[in-house]
């Protein structure tokens, strides 16, 4: 059996090594070429080029390297129909993959699988249809997803979310963590301010003047960052002047023997959590961690999107549990005032997020069959 399996960003190749695993597992005569990281790496993928040369978002970064991504995406369709796998498998990153597929679908009738399925539930439903010309299965990490697909003629199967896949940390080991940073039993506000520069310029002031309020009326109350990587610098100029001095998690600092270990100890630790708007609320309420989510854009984007949007909320927890259980603070709505005040009711009421968390986890898959391995069952089901 013959895969061309890609992925364009590290969340990618992580579901791709997964997926690979799985395949592995079901079938001992797989064989990959493609595209990935070092997760599809590890399973015994040979990138063809280096995956980094696909992660790149928006029209500003994308315009300067038009060009060699054109080239990429022809070079790879090429790959493919010069393979003629007994499937192409694309991941995530749709301007590049579906791209890759509708060039391949053009040239030969290969079987094409696309794993994550655009949140046309949210905005721009016409993505679906769009797809399904070069696209003849998709794999959803939520289960709300597939009659967005299937109503447009694709096959489209729910496969769970990989955060029902990861580890969480132990009370011993969040309270270890609050023993190594002297916290004692101080409430404990975890801050995640996003993980791009630009989040973290547009969101950082407000949330710094929130953590400026709630100190106000919780002297007491600490605060933790788990900065990602690419923003360390802008988190630590952010918080130079905050007293007391919040824990700056940096994922790149060599005293830590495992940083995503430190990370999930902290979120573990935390009493109530401070979030942008994405993926971190899985990830919070893996760790049954009470959360508030703010987000904003520039004021174009507001406009566009804001009139684009078909959902009443853009937390992923109260979208799977069917609930608005965690409130939610977006557009002109993410000023601090309110902000605060709600991060001082789940400070007080925690446990009402409790139900929908689990909920939420529940109907992602944790406690069934690994989410690559459901992937990889699907796959093969879809070639039959």
């Amino acid at each position: 059996m013959k895969v061309f399996i890609l992925a364009g960003e590290p969340s990618g190749d992580r579901l791709g090594g997964a997926l690979m695993a799985g395949l592995k597992s079901l079938r001992a005569d797989v064989a990959f070429e493609g595209i990935g990281g070092p997760a599809m790496g590890a399973e015994g993928l040979v990138s063809r080029f280096d995956m980094s040369e696909l992660s790149v978002m928006g029209l500003a970064e994308i315009l300067p390297k038009y060009r060699s991504l054109m080239r990429r995406i022809n070079e790879t369709a090429e790959a493919v129909v010069q393979m003629q796998p007994d499937v192409l498998i694309t991941i995530d990153s749709p301007d590049f993959s579906l791209r890759v597929a509708r060039k391949v679908k053009e040239r030969s009738d290969i079987r094409c699988v696309h794993y994550v399925a655009p949140t046309v539930w949210a905005w721009r439903p016409g993505r679906a249809e769009k797809m399904a010309r070069s696209i003849d299965q998709v794999l959803a990490l939520f289960p709300f997803e597939p009659p967005y697909m299937e109503a447009v003629g694709m096959r489209c199967d729910f496969v769970g979310h990989p955060v029902v896949s990861e580890p969480v940390a132990t009370q011993a080991e969040a309270s270890h963590f609050r023993a190594r940073h002297a916290l004692g039993e101080a409430p404990l506000l975890l801050v995640l301010p996003g993980s791009r520069q630009s989040e973290v310029s547009r969101l950082g002031p407000v949330f710094q003047q929130v953590v400026a309020r709630l100190q106000i009326e919780r002297p007491e109350m600490r605060v933790v960052i788990p900065a990602a990587a690419p923003v360390v610098g802008a988190v630590r100029r952010l918080t130079q002047n905050w007293v007391p001095a919040p824990v700056i998690l940096d994922p790149l600092d060599r005293d830590l023997a495992d940083p995503a270990s430190e990370k999930r100890a902290a979120f573990a630790a935390a009493d109530v959590a401070l979030a942008t708007s994405g993926t971190v609320s899985l990830e919070l309420a893996a760790s049954a961690t009470p959360m508030v989510i703010a987000y904003d854009m520039n004021w174009l984007s507001r406009q566009v999107i804001g009139r684009m949007v078909k959902v009443d909320t853009m937390t992923l927890v109260n979208l799977v549990s069917e609930t608005r259980a965690v409130p939610e603070f977006i557009g002109a709505n993410c000023r601090p005032g309110p902000i605060a005040q709600g991060v001082l009711k789940v400070f007080d009421n925690p446990e009402s997020q409790q139900s929908a968390m689990a909920v939420t986890m529940e109907r992602l898959g944790r406690n069934g069959e690994a989410p690559g391995l459901r992937a990889a069952k699907a796959v093969l089901d879809g070639m039959q």
